[in-house]
């Protein structure tokens, strides 16, 4: 801890496209797997930020909806305040298209963690690019989340959609230098 009580790192719950590693790296570069953890009583949903399909992913994208007895998987990253506005500006803060929460999810081991999350507001719900869904699930994969959780997110329709995605292409090129370098 630094004095004056403050901290130089926090804890990012997350529960979309930043459950893959690669994903969340590209932009926030200190984030250190912490915990997979689950959030009680909220459930996965997609959406479009006012009805307006996501530029980058092009489909509705990951939101979390309070829904009692429902629970969602992800992953609690620890990472440097110095990244915490890039991933803000990753998530849409400032154009109001999702908002941070602070959540308390449950980790395997049953510590109780409060982290910084995000939802979306104000959206109509609607189904994700198939390259979006896939991401998440090999996220999910690489960090070995519960096997009926990975069914239910390889389940999620999608909306089909085929045209170019960059910043897909931008994640497996970073999956492929991870393997020319770890070779």
């Amino acid at each position: 801890m630094e004095p004056g009580g403050g901290s130089c790192w926090f804890l990012y719950y997350a529960y979309g496209s930043n459950l893959l590693r690669e994903r969340l790296l590209l932009r926030n570069p200190s984030a250190a797997l912490c915990a997979l953890a689950r959030l009680q009583d909220f459930k996965l949903e997609f959406g479009h930020h006012q009805g307006r399909t996501s530029s980058v992913w092009h489909g509705g994208t990951a939101t979390i909806a309070q829904s009692p007895g429902d629970e969602v998987w992800g992953i609690v990253w620890k990472m440097n305040t110095s990244n915490l506005s890039s991933l803000d500006k990753q998530e849409g803060v400032e154009d109001g298209i999702y908002i941070p929460i602070e959540v308390n999810v449950h980790t395997q081991a049953g510590k109780v963690l409060t982290c910084r999350s995000y939802q979306m507001k104000d959206y109509v719900c609607g189904p994700p690019s198939p390259q979006y869904k896939k991401v998440i699930c090999m996220g999910a994969k690489q960090n070995g989340l519960p096997t009926d959780y990975l069914e239910k997110l390889e389940a999620i329709e999608t909306n089909n959609y085929t045209g170019p995605v960059p910043i897909m292409e931008e994640i497996e090129t970073a999956i492929e230098a991870e393997k020319i370098n770890s070779a």
